[in-house]
């Protein structure tokens, strides 16, 4: 990690010291970390906001990562906060910025929120478990190969899917490990950069490794048959039977004819 981000690093924690504002997520192929902040809007009211930003190895050469979430926002607001972040981060290229980006929302989000291209939806950013089909909700199932440390590597899951405002099932078939998810696109995004880059498992010597043989089976919006799962929940299964249940009564029974099934075989 280059000398300037460190310093960086340890600034932002400084500043953000206050119960959960700060939180590093991952330290690998860059750095992510979450501020919890808040930000005046309408009617002078406070709006909490959570920025989890992902700083690539050549940053501040170039653009950081950015999401957005607010339980006071709709989806539509949260990308037009992301699409202004990353518009002024682009005047502040070569320096170190975050403090610089927070400042600015906190000072700048009433103005943004009173244009008119932010007023469209009425769904909140946070939403993951909506009754009704939004362009913001998608749904992806993942394969793992193995898990050794399956303990804490259940941990991290929970947590990620947790922070990152995810729902549906991690799921253990006999030697079968899927991830199903469903959100926000973006967030699904990060957490597949949490998911590759972080050290979640151990290899076969024991030491720490990284979940390199993760492959995405399947990526939609999420359609009307479609279940909303309302929680992130661990699930074990006794046999390929109750599984398929579990997948039909999600409505998802042609995902798992076409890419659960085949795992099995």
């Amino acid at each position: 990690m280059a000398e300037l981000v460190r310093e960086e690093l340890s600034a932002l924690g400084a500043i953000f010291c206050g119960p959960g504002e700060w939180e590093v997520l991952s330290c690998s192929d860059g750095t992510v970390f979450r501020i919890l902040t808040r930000a005046e809007g309408f009617m002078d009211a406070d709006i909490p906001l959570r920025l989890v930003f992902h700083l690539p190895v050549n940053y501040p050469s170039c653009l950081p990562g950015i999401v957005v979430n607010s339980e006071h926002l709709t989806r539509a607001e949260c990308e037009i906060v992301k699409e202004k972040l990353l518009e002024q981060a682009e005047t502040l290229l070569s320096e170190p910025m975050v403090h610089e980006l927070v400042l600015w929302i906190q000072q700048n989000l009433r103005h943004i929120l009173k244009r008119p291209e932010a007023g469209g939806g009425s769904e909140k950013c946070t939403s993951a478990a909506s009754t009704t089909v939004d362009d913001g909700l998608w749904m992806t199932l993942l394969h793992l190969d193995h898990m050794r440390a399956k303990t804490k590597y259940v941990k991290s899951v929970e947590k990620w899917a947790s922070d990152l405002r995810l729902t549906g099932r991690l799921m253990f078939m006999g030697k079968v490990i899927l991830i199903l998810l469903q959100g926000d696109r973006n967030n699904i995004k990060e957490y597949l950069i949490l998911q590759k880059t972080c050290k979640v498992d151990v290899d076969s010597s024991g030491k720490k490794c990284k979940e390199k043989m993760i492959s995405v089976l399947f990526e939609t919006k999420v359609q009307t048959e479609h279940k909303r799962f309302l929680a992130f929940e661990v699930k074990e299964y006794s046999s390929l039977d109750e599984l398929q249940k579990e997948f039909e009564t999600a409505g998802l029974k042609k995902l798992f004819s076409e890419f659960v099934l085949r795992l099995v075989k």
